[in-house]
């Protein structure tokens, strides 16, 4: 894994823990043109869990942890993250599986990412 790419994570990694209480146990991320594309697993707190054992409580956490994420990074990019990879944020899509704990966060920049 690149220098670049491990700070890239580590970022995601931090806002994450600070965010819900629980950052991702193990992210893969790869860099194309001016995507980073980061697979998330290990993400769900035990209390999600718990609360994820009714279809509504699956629904309001995965609300949570897309909607609260995406206003996240609309409001301010996570500091350090634009300065990596040498290109401004434009948006972020990102989704969760609850069910299997994985979560895929797609970031697009305004130019390519050099690795």
């Amino acid at each position: 894994m690149s220098k670049k790419i491990h700070e890239f994570n580590d970022i995601i990694r931090k806002l994450r823990k600070d965010l819900f209480g629980k950052g991702p146990e193990r992210i893969h991320t790869v860099f194309v043109e001016n995507l980073a594309v980061s697979t998330l697993y290990g993400n769900i707190t035990p209390t999600e869990k718990f609360i994820a054992g009714t279809v509504e409580g699956a629904k309001m956490v995965h609300e949570a942890r897309t909607i609260m994420i995406q206003d996240l990074y609309a409001q301010a990019t996570p500091d350090g993250m634009e300065e990596l990879v040498g290109a401004k944020l434009l948006h972020l899509f990102s989704d969760i599986k609850i069910e299997e704990d994985m979560a895929v966060s797609v970031f697009m920049f305004d130019k390519t990412i050099e690795e």
